[in-house]
């Protein structure tokens, strides 16, 4: 990572109000505050939970036939919980990340160190990857392309840096339709939480005021690094017209997701580690289960109203 590139950690005011005219700058920022703590806000870990989870989703939007691909890029890798759940599944031998947050570049290089993969990172656009042509077998992300103002554009440079027959993978994208009840769920989670946890009794579950409102400043950017959500079929379209071959998108979590972004929202309220491992594992265990009935779902209801896409498709030989 260039050493000139230091994260923000804490945005200004003024920072947190020129960002809203600048979809890039508030990526930045928005995800250079959520760098130190976003592992614990969103479950976050790489034992095999997480490696398992990790693992399902790649099987779920492509085909994989156990061998490892030599080389992986994870666009927008956050603190690189994709890539490498996916390297320790054995998906991968070597990795590399980029983000447009030098903080997230510095926790996902952190963490490869921590589990002793091989993994090198920079940061960078993903409209304009800073890697050399056909430099990766695989190229894969979570929760990335809707942070991207040129989705379309973002694909070709996909295809660039692969080689012939290289593959893509996109997951945890939301759609149109999820995105709208997961959305709701959560502000109404989060205004419960922050509200019930002021009454005396209940004031040991209630974060620092000053973490709530630093919180709220700096979510309050989500509006602006949320760019998109997708329709599945408008998905596969945009990398197609990149130049994409095999290209599918799937979708996951209805009623997985309903439960889910509540749990997380709440778990983003309180003070870390009050719930403890007891309560990490019933909403874990309870989102396996749902995920089970969606499976089901999944072969009456269109995928639209699922709340995750995922994409794949493969640069032409």
């Amino acid at each position: 990572m260039s050493t000139d590139q230091v994260p923000t950690p804490h945005a200004t005011a003024e920072q947190v109000e020129a960002a809203w005219k600048d979809p890039k700058l508030a990526n930045v920022l928005y995800h250079d505050w959520e760098a130190g703590t976003y592992d614990e806000k969103w479950s976050i870990s790489y034992d095999e939970r997480c490696i398992d989870y990790a693992a399902g989703r790649f099987r779920i939007a492509a085909p994989w036939d156990g061998r490892p691909y030599q080389h992986a890029l994870e666009l927008g890798c956050g603190t690189g919980f994709f890539l490498l759940n996916l390297m320790q599944a054995g998906v991968a031998t070597r990795g590399s990340v980029t983000d447009l947050s030098p903080g997230m570049v510095a926790a996902a290089l952190r963490n490869a160190e921590h589990l002793g993969l091989p993994v090198d990172g920079k940061v960078s656009d993903a409209e304009t990857i800073a890697y050399p042509d056909e430099s990766f077998d695989l190229v894969v992300g979570h929760a990335v392309l809707h942070h991207i103002p040129d989705v379309e554009q973002a694909f070709r440079e996909v295809l660039r840096v692969l080689r012939p027959g290289g593959r893509f993978v996109f997951a945890g994208e939301p759609t149109t339709i999820g995105d709208r009840y997961a959305r709701t769920l959560s502000q109404l989670t989060w205004k419960a939480a922050t509200t019930i946890t002021k009454l005396p009794p209940l004031q040991g579950w209630r974060r620092p005021q000053a973490e709530l409102d630093e919180s709220s400043r700096a979510a309050a950017l989500e509006s602006v690094v949320d760019i998109h959500t997708f329709d599945p079929a408008d998905l596969e379209a945009m990398a197609t017209r990149a130049g994409a071959r095999e290209v599918r998108a799937s979708t996951e979590e209805l009623t997985a997701a309903m439960l889910g972004w509540p749990v997380r929202t709440f778990e983003a309220a309180v003070p870390p580690g009050r719930l403890g491992w007891n309560w990490a594992m019933f909403a874990y265990h309870s989102w396996q289960r749902l995920s089970a009935l969606d499976a089901v779902l999944g072969r009456v209801v269109p995928r639209r109203f699922f709340y995750n896409a995922l994409i794949t498709g493969v640069k032409p030989r």
